[in-house]
């Protein structure tokens, strides 16, 4: 007999369909090898699926493993919020009233999520993320410029500088001066590939503090050595964004935590909103939390 999987798509960092990141998630996914895992991300087509699975480490709710169509991640923001959503809709989580924390198994450790129920409307998802770290300032601007279809001056006159950032991943975070030329920069996105491979990150963060709506920043993000050309939303880099500002006092580090709400997925006509939060000492960060909110899109059956 053929196995079925039930799995959902969910659309993560909205409240409205057709909006946000997509994402499917495989529920019960215990009997799928790692090559067929991989075989069903790819038929999804979708810049990341993840798969659940029981927990293999004390602490831990549920386990998750995550594939983009070309290789498996160890860590990822928009499957952690989208997968943990779902579960709390599908009720594995009971019903209790109020916030609740579970945990979850991904490569890089057990993470807490908090799950902030809102009246008459969808729970907030809020993923702790990995440790803050950075790397040394990129100077080469316009090796980032020709990559990214930019001006060298469109990054120089945004006042910061390109840095790797992770909170879990490691990605090139790239300040640019003004919303018009993020809006219009077109990458090359076999030059991109190539620049993640030589600088071992996992896409680029490429963001502006001039916004359509009035929040903290606009941000577009490419990872083309991944698989996606372009994301619509992507929590793993808002994460590093986030711990980057503070880092670098690009946003009012008065108070802590310090709250940033990105906008995303505007060129893609998929528009997003990720709400950060960063613990910091003195400016230098401590812990990151980012999430959002979700809206299940349909339910389904694959075969294996």
């Amino acid at each position: 007999m053929v196995k079925e999987y039930e799995f959902r798509q969910v659309d993560v960092f909205t409240t409205t369909p057709n909006a946000g990141n997509p994402l499917a998630v495989v529920m019960d996914a215990q009997g799928l090898s790692t090559g067929e895992m991989q075989a069903i991300a790819v038929e999804m087509n979708l810049s990341e699926t993840s798969f659940v699975l029981p927990p293999e480490r004390p602490g831990a709710d549920y386990r998750m493993r995550i594939f983009t169509p070309k290789l498996e991640l160890p860590f990822a923001g928009h499957p952690s919020v989208g997968t943990a959503y779902i579960l709390f809709e599908e009720g594995r989580f009971g019903k209790a009233a109020g916030p609740i924390t579970v945990r979850q198994q991904v490569a890089i450790g057990v993470l807490p999520i908090e799950i902030r129920s809102s009246p008459g409307g969808p729970p907030l998802v809020m993923m702790t993320q990995g440790k803050p770290e950075f790397w040394p300032r990129f100077e080469d601007l316009g090796r980032l410029a020709a990559a990214l279809g930019l001006r060298t001056d469109d990054i120089r006159r945004s006042g910061l500088t390109p840095q790797v950032a992770s909170t879990g991943l490691k990605q090139m975070v790239v300040p640019v001066a003004s919303l018009e030329a993020v809006t219009a920069m077109k990458p090359d996105m076999r030059v991109l590939a190539e620049l993640e491979t030589a600088l071992d990150v996992t896409g680029l963060e490429v963001f502006c503090l001039q916004t359509r709506s009035g929040v903290t920043a606009h941000v577009r993000f490419f990872g083309p050595a991944s698989g996606v050309a372009e994301d619509p939303a992507t929590g793993s880099a808002a994460g590093g964004l986030g711990a980057y500002l503070v880092k670098h006092e690009a946003v009012d580090v008065s108070r802590s935590p310090v709250h940033i709400t990105i906008e995303q997925g505007e060129e893609l006509k998929r528009p997003s909103r990720i709400e950060v939060e960063v613990d910091h000492q003195k400016g230098e960060p401590r812990a990151v939390r980012d999430g959002g909110t979700c809206v299940t899109v349909f339910k389904g059956k694959l075969p294996s």
